[in-house]
């Protein structure tokens, strides 16, 4: 009896989410909400229909840009995530997240130089490992295309 109590807890405790199709959510606030539940099952389109309705209504939103930006780099649009990334980061340099996300977008378009600084802070400014071996990755990718990887060891 007490396993069986134990899982139906269990079943109790997990729950849905909301079902919401695109052109549902008027507002920011339940759009951001759907938009990263989507992003977070990997449906980057489904996410993007949500947000750029919302976009249009609220255009400013810091929110609802980053989440679009996340869209953009999971769906390989790189440019698009870094032009989204690039105004986040210049709006608010202290995002390190934002500042993370566009070091992957250039390191990603194998553009290592611009990559480099961004990753450098974001690790810097969080102490996150996948930060720093993200810096790390693009330092080695940058010597091994200017032949200088033995300055690395």
């Amino acid at each position: 009896m007490t396993e069986h109590t134990d899982w139906t807890e269990q079943v109790e405790q997990i729950s849905a989410p909301a079902i919401v199709f695109p052109g549902q959510a008027q507002d920011a606030t339940s759009a951001h909400r759907a938009a990263f539940d989507l992003l977070a099952r990997r449906a980057p389109a489904e996410a993007l229909a949500l947000i750029e309705p919302a976009l249009e209504l609220d255009p400013e939103n810091y929110g609802l840009r980053s989440l679009r930006a996340w869209a953009f780099l999971m769906r390989a649009q790189l440019q698009r995530a870094e032009s989204e990334l690039q105004g986040l980061v210049d709006e608010n340099p202290s995002d390190d997240w934002a500042r993370h996300a566009l070091a992957r977008s250039l390191e990603r378009q194998s553009r290592f130089e611009d990559a480099l600084p961004h990753a450098r802070l974001s690790a810097a400014m969080t102490g996150d490992p996948e930060h720093e071996s993200t810096a790390l990755r693009i330092e080695r990718r940058l010597a091994e295309r200017r032949g200088t990887l033995e300055d690395l060891v």
